[in-house]
């Protein structure tokens, strides 16, 4: 599963790669940093699981919100908006990581044929080549 947190007033989204995260100012604390003094040093926690988001408040100063609603814990939907502070994300959630890997499993598998089939195509036209050669030593003997 891919999760993005898209921040609402615009900017550069988080993409949120580990499937426990947590989230704050302080750099050598946190995996995801956000540079804003309204943002507690260790603000919030966010898990991916099973296709869904969950976050905890870890006791920040100034709360965290879904949809408006303050929490100290709860899950993240599709579409939903997450407030840290005074910073607003909408959530984004999106395919499913085994599929992926099917995917990109066939893409390998479609690419080890394509070169397969070139290696005997190269092969069949050396075989081709070389049986021409010989047919013209044939043809001036």
């Amino acid at each position: 599963m891919i999760a993005r947190l898209i921040p609402v007033n615009g900017g550069q989204p988080i993409l949120i790669t580990r499937d426990v995260s947590v989230v704050g100012r302080k750099s050598d604390l946190c995996d995801i940093q956000i540079d804003k003094n309204s943002i507690s040093k260790i603000h919030c926690v966010i898990i991916k699981t099973d296709g869904l988001l969950f976050v905890r408040d870890l006791c920040s100063t100034n709360g965290t919100r879904v949809n408006g609603q303050k929490i100290t814990r709860g899950a993240l939907l599709p579409g939903d908006e997450l407030s840290l502070a005074s910073m607003k994300f909408e959530v984004e959630l999106s395919g499913d990581p085994k599929e992926e890997d099917e995917e990109v499993a066939e893409a390998n598998q479609r690419t080890e044929m394509l070169t397969a089939f070139n290696l005997e195509l190269d092969v069949e036209e050396e075989r081709l080549d070389s049986d021409s050669g010989s047919e013209m030593k044939l043809a001036s003997e």
